[in-house]
């Protein structure tokens, strides 16, 4: 491990950004950045001070073949250890970075496009009734389906074409990663830089979203006009659809950082659980099925018994936690 991932380890086991880091150090953010992505080296006074605010020697901070020093609460479930680690490369780093940056824009595009979809049905439809437009309602709600359809099918397909991209790099979600050489530096750099930018594409969304129904609120207060009320509502919908594509696109880049340094929900703690619940996933899930059949034939009443499933969901939580205690 070299110096610019050693710093990284120890920050991060305080909690500390870099912002933190550095006034602690009383240097710039830019210096602790420089450190990190090895584009400088701290001068030996620095050193020296890292030393003395982690509480570890000189020694493991210089020399990169010493892997081991005890710093609290630093490692990771020692349970890890019975998993095979997968090597990435630089290469595959940036490849897996510019690939995600891509499709977060295509997914985020598809799911925006399916929320969109209905508005020319609705406007079509709504003009229609009110006696706006010289098309009657038939050919409103035919043209407006067909569009609809026309818009998720292409959503689909971008999907499909984007998951396929995608699909030789699954295993950063849940293998355990082994970063090449200076990966951890350089990552960690590009996710303080995007943090501002994730942070203000959330807040935007989710504003969006919540604003979405104001224009609705304001036509019921100064009119009743069908055809004002259904505009409002395209309004709407458009809202949404925009404020959807801004989070799930700073989301999905921020997931591919923290996929990266396995951060979040992707630590190797959560990663080793995981893999040890799948045997218990499958049980569980056929128990669930054979409670509801059974059930089902025997009582006849389907229209009851449908309720196994959000009851079963609810509990595999719970089931998961109790096992991972159990474990741990």
């Amino acid at each position: 491990m070299i110096l610019a991932e050693k710093i990284i380890k120890l920050r991060k086991q305080n909690g500390w950004s870099q912002e933190d880091l550095a006034m602690h150090m009383g240097v710039s953010r830019q210096s602790v950045s420089k450190w990190e992505s090895m584009t400088s080296i701290p001068d030996l006074d620095k050193i020296v001070k890292l030393s003395n605010l982690f509480g570890v020697s000189t020694d493991y901070l210089l020399k990169d073949d010493m892997e081991e020093e005890h710093v609290p609460e630093l490692t990771i479930d020692s349970v890890a250890e019975e998993f095979t680690k997968r090597k990435i490369t630089l290469d595959e780093a940036n490849e897996y970075m510019t690939l995600r940056e891509m499709a977060s824009v295509r997914i985020a595009a598809g799911v925006a496009a399916c929320i969109f979809s209905p508005v020319i049905l609705i406007l079509l439809a709504g003009y229609a009734e009110s006696g706006i437009t010289n098309v009657n309602e038939n050919m409103a709600a035919g043209f407006g389906v067909a569009v609809l359809l026309i818009i998720v099918a292409c959503a689909v397909m971008v999907f499909i074409m984007t998951g396929s991209k995608l699909k030789k790099y699954e295993f950063i979600e849940s293998e355990l990663l082994d970063l090449e050489y200076g990966i951890a530096g350089i990552v960690e750099t590009k996710k303080e830089n995007y943090s501002h930018t994730h942070k203000v594409s959330i807040a935007l969304g989710v504003g969006l979203c919540i604003l979405s129904v104001v224009p609705m609120f304001i036509a019921l207060a100064i009119t009743d006009i069908d055809s004002v009320m259904v505009t409002m509502v395209g309004l709407l919908l458009t809202m949404v659809a925009v404020g959807v594509f801004m989070i799930i696109r700073t989301i999905m880049i921020q997931e591919t950082y923290e996929q990266l340094l396995e951060e979040g929900d992707y630590t190797q703690e959560k990663k080793v659980m995981a893999k040890k619940n799948n045997n218990l996933a499958t049980a569980y899930w056929c128990i669930a099925l054979a409670v509801f059949l059974l059930w089902s034939f025997l009582s006849g009443d389907w229209h009851i018994t449908w309720i196994v499933w959000p009851v079963a969901g609810v509990m595999f939580g719970a089931v998961c936690a109790i096992a991972n205690m159990i474990r741990k």
